[in-house]
């Protein structure tokens, strides 16, 4: 198996992996670790509508007492929709770009740490790649569950790397040290069906939806704190499916979605959310994908900078921008960070990564796995 990190992207791109996914694409990223001296435990989990879900879990074991390194990532990947100049899951170089869905996000990032790790020493400590198919999706049967492998098998690292792509403008000018919570939440405001001409007769739920929204819309949630930016509340549907302009509806339904800093934790944006519907007559049903956290400047990201530097000449800026990833399980486990390609295409129609950055990223992340191992 090659260890060059373009064709192993190719090789993973190559593998059509939707989210839930299943099968070849994991085959393929065993095929590559193997040879590497890694054992690979492949397990599938969860029913439809949320899975089945495949997830791999890689070790290769250093000498007892050694530390212990993990990288994570997903081989899943978001549909690649119409309109691509080339075919999303058939790798396909033009010039100084390697287009194809996941090229960015995040196969390109998987195919650089393995290619960094051919030539890192059995004796240098333990390595685990965390790979999950069901991080573009619900998330409830990937990290989660790989997490509970870990921990049953005793194979619990002293710190984690993300390969999620953090970097904007060029390869190395940011990394993640946290991210903001994320709450969903929907909203329901029951009336009475009627006609319009006898409004006396009904109860109709759309003026106090309407008002609830208001309410929600006009929240200052906060400020900002420290290391993140003023936490967001956005209306993300309204809907009545009414199709007669003579009936006042029995229902009228709107969602919500929070991004939260340090400053709250999703129960407690619920229970506040839920007081203001309750004024209104409204309930409120929540899904809390993941609470903030923050992984604070220290040893770990000053490592991951020097790596940086030393390969690029750029200075990572420390951020805890955008949505939210699998660090946030993660996280319970050791210190974590996220760091990786450039995010400009990604989720995008011709999803491209730079030649370059690939094998430029390979070399970083075999520096970061080095000086995470040497402690």
């Amino acid at each position: 198996m090659s260890a060059d990190p373009v064709i192993l992207t190719e090789r993973l791109i190559d593998c059509p992996s939707v989210t839930p996914a299943t099968g070849s694409v994991f085959a393929m990223l065993e095929a590559m670790v193997v040879p590497l001296g890694f054992t690979v435990h492949r397990f599938v989990e969860g029913e439809a509508p949320d899975g089945p879900v495949e997830n791999l879990l890689a070790i290769r074991h250093g000498p007892a007492g050694s530390r212990h390194f993990a990288f994570a990532g997903h081989l899943d990947v978001v549909p690649p929709g119409q309109g691509w100049t080339s075919a999303p899951f058939a790798a396909e170089r033009r010039g100084a770009l390697l287009y194809g869905r996941g090229a960015v996000d995040m196969k390109g990032a998987i195919a650089a740490f393995v290619a960094a790790l051919a030539d890192i020493p059995a004796d240098a400590g333990t390595i685990s790649l965390v790979i999950t198919g069901d991080e573009e999706g619900p998330a409830r049967y990937g990290t989660v569950a790989l997490i509970e492998r870990m921990r049953a098998l005793g194979a619990l690292p002293d710190l984690c790397l993300v390969g999620e792509p953090t970097s904007v403008n060029r390869l190395g000018d940011m990394m993640k040290i946290g991210r903001r919570g994320s709450v969903n939440l929907w909203l329901t405001v029951a009336g009475a069906q009627g006609h319009v001409a006898y409004p006396h007769l009904a109860d109709n739920p759309i003026p106090r939806l309407v008002a609830m929204l208001a309410e929600l819309d006009a929240l200052e949630l906060d400020s900002g704190s420290d290391w993140f930016q003023p936490s967001n509340l956005e209306i993300t549907d309204l809907e009545v499916g009414n199709p007669a302009t003579n009936v006042i509806p029995a229902e009228a339904r709107a969602r919500l979605s929070i991004r939260f800093n340090d400053l709250h934790t999703g129960q407690g944006l619920v229970d506040r959310v839920t007081a203001i519907a309750a004024r209104h007559g409204g309930t409120v049903r929540a899904v809390i994908s993941g609470e903030s956290f923050i992984t604070l400047p220290g040893d770990f990201s000053t490592l991951i900078a020097e790596a940086v530097r030393a390969e690029t000449g750029v200075e990572p800026e420390l951020s805890t921008t955008g949505g939210t990833s699998d660090a946030r399980f993660l996280r319970a486990l050791c210190p974590v960070v996220e760091f990786g390609l450039c995010n400009a295409t990604m989720h995008k129609k011709d999803e491209a990564v730079a030649i370059d950055d690939l094998v430029v990223l390979a070399r970083i992340y075999r520096r970061i796995t080095l000086a995470a191992l040497a402690g």
